[in-house]
């Protein structure tokens, strides 16, 4: 999986935290299975322990009111922001453009659903600022602009040619082929 265990000695620390746990962080990026197995490790965890605190301060019935309360709050808020986003991809689609980036917000959007409706008050944070459309913009872009590299070849008018292939226009050679087998079939 990629973690290992870190012996550390007392002199190690970095700023009051053990220097494992820096080396952890270090190896979870590295593999993003990793990060994903420790995200669901620790989302309950802090989803749990925040029920708990705010259920000691404001009552069990309380907490589960608040919990519903963001669950249907957040599914009316991602019902609105879902169409305003498919009326711009048919808008974009409309203008003969490729709607790449209302597409990554449409995913942005699936993710703020599937969190709004976990119950948590981790998940519905972070569900309702997926739900901002500046930041889920600022999401989009930068999934573009990382997977993507910039602008696409569709976007610079069409497919261009790698400056750095091997193929150049001389080795194209244009002409007309027949298939032999076809007149075989024909009798």
């Amino acid at each position: 999986m990629g973690l290992y265990y870190v012996s550390v000695k007392k002199e190690d620390r970095i700023g009051g935290h053990f220097l494992s746990v820096y080396i952890l962080c270090k190896l979870i990026v590295m593999n993003p299975f990793s990060f994903f197995l420790l995200l669901l490790i620790v989302v309950p965890v802090v989803e749990i322990y925040f029920l708990i605190q705010v259920g000691g301060v404001i009552g069990a019935f309380s907490t589960i009111v608040l919990i519903v309360i963001t669950a249907v709050l957040g599914a009316y808020l991602f019902r609105q922001q879902g169409l305003a986003t498919f009326q711009r991809v048919q808008a974009t689609i409309a203008r003969g453009e490729i709607p790449a980036l209302e597409m990554i917000e449409g995913l942005v959007l699936m993710v703020s659903g599937g969190l709004l409706l976990t119950p948590g008050f981790f998940t519905d944070t972070v569900g309702f600022l997926c739900l901002v459309p500046l930041l889920r913009a600022k999401i989009a872009l930068s999934v573009i602009k990382n997977q993507v590299g910039g602008a696409s070849s569709f976007q610079q008018g069409g497919f261009k040619q790698d400056p750095h292939s091997d193929v150049s226009d001389e080795d194209i050679i244009e002409g007309e082929f027949k298939r032999e087998d076809d007149k075989k079939l024909e009798k």
